[in-house]
């Protein structure tokens, strides 16, 4: 297992840094809390973070190649979900930290795994895969991280096959103005206080709330999903717009 890196006492808001510093930024977040990732991530969501995914693995589309790509998939929670649900599907994983994924490679050998998900270290801005090489690319709680959203997003359009389905998992403020200002008070005050007791990077949390506040709205991110090529993209409401799957079809030739 990687050892922990030294950790931050901040970070800068997402709106204050070029992507560079982005990049680095994140690598620098999830190198220090991978050992504790999954166990914070199911306690602060409430587990419901887990019925998001399966919800999403539900609405994939297997028809031509029976290969599933999880962008970002970090320890491979959604990786490892798709392969309990389709028995004749192959899933890759790609991630660029390989502190996460060496978590995820212990949770994929743990699950007896190894045979059908493969996991990489690779950039979701240039993915190391054929045109046409999967019938279903998605990814989780990843897109909020990456600076070029646009770029990655034709990434996946790329190497899915005409008729294959793009999905994106994301967090999101809800649409509900009262509701809003409680989930406001959460992830800038609640979320921080209990990172700091539980987490040995509370920073990262913090990093986490001004994502969320800073990511496009879901009208906005449809239409970057849009204008990457998909058609009959949808935008679906998870938990009262805290979470929402977007879905979009690679036209057929």
């Amino acid at each position: 297992m990687p050892v922990e890196k030294r950790v931050r006492q901040s970070y800068p808001s997402v709106s204050e840094i070029d992507e560079k510093k982005h990049v680095a930024m994140v690598k620098d977040i999830f190198g220090t809390i991978f050992r504790r990732y999954d166990f914070l991530n199911h306690i602060f969501s409430s587990g419901i973070d887990i019925i998001w995914r399966r919800r999403l693995v539900r609405r994939a589309r297997f028809f031509r190649t029976y290969r599933f790509l999880d962008v970002a998939t970090g320890t491979a929670d959604l990786a490892l979900e798709t392969a309990r649900r389709y028995p004749s599907v192959a899933v890759t994983g790609i991630d660029f930290v390989a502190e996460m994924l060496a978590v995820g490679h212990k949770k994929v050998a743990s699950a007896e795994f190894t045979d059908r998900i493969t996991l990489i270290e690779g950039d979701a801005l240039s993915l190391p895969f054929a045109v046409d090489s999967f019938d279903t690319a998605a990814i989780a709680f990843g897109i909020r991280n990456i600076t070029r959203r646009s770029r990655a997003l034709r990434e996946m359009t790329r190497v899915v096959a005409p008729g294959g389905r793009v999905m994106v998992l994301e967090l999101n403020l809800p649409y509900f103005q009262t509701f809003k200002a409680v989930y406001a008070l959460y992830l800038n005050r609640i979320l921080p206080a209990m990172a700091r007791v539980l987490s040995r990077n509370p920073a990262a949390y913090a990093y986490l709330a001004d994502s969320i506040m800073h990511f496009p709205s879901p009208q906005n991110f449809a239409r970057l999903m849009e204008e990457a090529g998909l058609t009959a993209v949808e935008a679906c409401p998870l938990t009262f717009g805290i979470a929402y799957l977007y879905t979009g079809e690679k036209p057929s030739r």
